[in-house]
C-alpha cells in the first residue's frame, strides 16, 4: 500500500508543482481559465503558492513528517473543490476536466496517507 501512496502522491506534487510554476509565470493557460472564471490576475501568485506549499506540505508527508502531509493533501483537496465551485458558478464547463483530475489526485493522496498508517496498525 505505501507504493500505492508513494506513486500517486508522487505525481500530485509534481502535478501541483508544474501548476504553481506555471501561475507565477502567468503562462497563456493559466491566465485564460483564471478569467474564464472570473479570478482576477492578481490572484496567480497567491494561488501558485497555495499550489507550491501544497507540493512541498506533500513532500514532506512522503517522507515521514506524515501530519504535514494530511494536511497539505486536505489542504488540496479544499482548494480543487474551490476551483469546481469557480467553474460551476461562472458555468465553465469546458476545462473541467483539469480541476476534476487535480481533486481526484488530491484526494486519492489524502486516502492513502491516511490508510498507511492503519494498514500497519497504528
Amino acid at each position: 500500500m505505501f507504493t500505492a501512496y508513494a506513486v500517486v502522491t508522487a505525481i500530485t506534487i509534481a502535478a501541483n508543482a508544474v501548476e504553481a510554476v506555471a501561475n507565477f509565470l502567468r503562462a497563456r493557460f493559466v491566465v485564460a481559465n483564471a478569467a474564464a472564471v472570473g479570478v482576477p490576475p492578481s490572484w496567480l501568485p497567491v494561488l501558485g503558492a497555495l499550489k507550491g506549499a501544497a507540493a512541498l506540505g506533500l513532500l514532506l508527508g512522503l517522507i515521514g513528517f506524515t501530519t504535514i502531509g494530511k494536511a497539505a493533501a486536505t489542504g488540496l483537496v479544499l482548494f480543487f473543490i474551490g476551483a469546481l465551485v469557480f467553474h460551476v458558478r461562472a458555468r465553465v464547463f469546458h476545462n473541467l476536466a483539469g480541476p476534476l483530475l487535480f481533486l481526484g489526485l488530491s484526494i486519492a493522496a489524502l486516502v492513502l496517507a491516511v490508510a498507511i498508517p492503519a494498514a500497519r496498525g497504528g
